[in-house]
């Protein structure tokens, strides 16, 4: 047993500078709890930093830092998916456990990487990859491992959150709130990733795999961004008695499984409903538990470096007990990852809002239910409202659950009658029963 672990850090934006001060806050603590004085030895870093204890070694080599003899546990926090695809891989071949907050990098090329590990024998956790702070992995990999999954659930991208949580509650405009977000620092110049759902399809393809034990597919994830979201849509989501919340789903179907991001109605009763601002949460379905919620901080330097953190002490565990791994690192041993199909996003099942836009004429609402009925789609609400100063009238239908492909054939039909001015707003519906 070594009497001193030492870890390299890589990367000091945000997230690496929250590691070394917790490290720094925490060290007695994290002693007591490991039996193991924990230092960093080593910094990756484009410049020096005077904020650094002068004892570590700071270099923008990171190859050379990732091949140290000196170094037991490599930390990657620099994202991106060149150089710190490079840097896992090199430090893997020369047999260190990695930590990693990077769910891009695992979600496109985690069943490379983990297979590596696997090979030469050591771990990548990632616990900080998805809801940061939350340890929303440990307990689907560990916690929950006697239950069947059946779906996941999850508000994902604080950023997200922030911005339909400004327009459900102060009756605000998407494009005002993005700007607010970005001066806030929830959201960077290029906002791409997080409102258009890039980011939380990146968390999901990890959840999912860990939830069903499949590879990674995030190139099979339907994804859709909350860019389109309107206002009007907000407040007539809001009478009805839902909210709209950008979620990540995985579901267990009886032909394979669905994967999809998107913006939801979910009735305010639930759970996920009442989570507001940039938080994270993800509602987990298991038999025999049943359902549960885990919600915190879903960003930041001090739920991300506690995220780290918790990984590096898994790591020490193995260390202390000299074996090459623990948990597999998608919950399932690798043998057994079942490639079980991901369904289209016409095989796709659930209930939709739909707004019309229609002249105030007889005849046209008829025509609409006759449509949906024809097309399998039973209403479950209708709501009218009353006609614009133009003469146009907003009609909402809610709807039960049906395929995706039914409801694509029936709104091209609906767009084709004469009184419906304007392409049909669609937005997914789901009440987590």
């Amino acid at each position: 047993m070594k009497d001193k672990i030492n870890i390299a850090v890589l990367g000091l934006g945000t997230v690496g500078t929250g590691v070394v001060n917790l490290l720094k806050d925490n060290a007695v603590e994290l002693s007591r709890r490991s039996g193991h004085d924990i230092c960093i030895t080593h910094v990756g870093t484009r410049r020096q930093r005077d904020d650094i204890d002068p004892a570590i070694k700071q270099s923008d080599d990171l190859m050379a830092i990732a091949a140290d003899d000196d170094v037991d546990i490599v930390i990657e926090v620099i994202g991106g998916m060149t150089v710190a695809k490079d840097v896992i891989i090199h430090a893997i071949k020369h047999k260190k456990h990695v930590v990693t907050a990077n769910k891009a990098l695992l979600a496109e090329h985690g069943n490379e990487i983990f297979g590596l590990a696997e090979e030469h024998g050591v771990q990548v956790r990632y616990e900080a990859a998805v809801a940061g702070g939350i340890p929303i992995i440990k307990i689907i990999r560990e916690a929950l491992a006697a239950n069947k999954v059946d779906w996941v659930a999850g508000i994902i991208n604080g950023t997200g959150n922030f911005i339909l949580t400004e327009m459900q509650q102060k009756n605000r405009r998407f494009g005002d709130v993005l700007k607010e977000a970005q001066a806030l620092g929830y959201a960077e110049a290029d906002p791409t990733f997080d409102v258009e759902g890039i980011d939380a399809a990146h968390k999901l393809s990890l959840l999912a795999s860990i939830a069903f034990g499949i590879p990674l597919q995030f190139n099979k994830v339907h994804c859709e961004g909350i860019t389109k979201i309107n206002l009007q849509d907000v407040v007539y989501a809001k009478e009805l008695g839902y909210t709209i919340k950008h979620l990540g789903f995985a579901f267990r179907r009886e032909h394979g499984f669905e994967l999809r991001v998107h913006p939801t109605l979910i009735p305010n009763s639930t759970l996920l409903a009442n989570v507001n601002g940039v938080k994270n949460a993800v509602m987990v379905d298991a038999h025999p538990l049943g359902q549960s919620l885990y919600y915190g901080d879903g960003a930041g330097a001090g739920a991300t470096a506690s995220a780290v953190m918790a990984d590096v002490m898994d790591l020490i565990y193995v260390i202390n007990a000299n074996t090459p791994s623990d948990v597999p690192h998608l919950a399932f041993v690798p043998e057994e990852l079942s490639d079980t199909r991901i369904l289209s996003s016409d095989e796709m099942t659930c209930g939709y809002y739909l707004r019309l836009t229609v002249k105030d004429e007889l005849g046209v609402l008829a025509d609409t239910t006759r449509i949906l009925s024809e097309n399998g789609i039973n209403i479950d609400a209708i709501m009218q409202r009353d006609a614009h100063k133009s003469g146009l009238v907003p009609v909402i239908i809610l709807t039960l659950p049906v395929l995706e492909s039914q409801m694509n054939k029936a709104i091209k039909e609906i767009e084709a009658l004469g009184a419906v001015t304007e392409p049909v707003v669609r937005i997914r519906l789901e009440s987590l029963e």
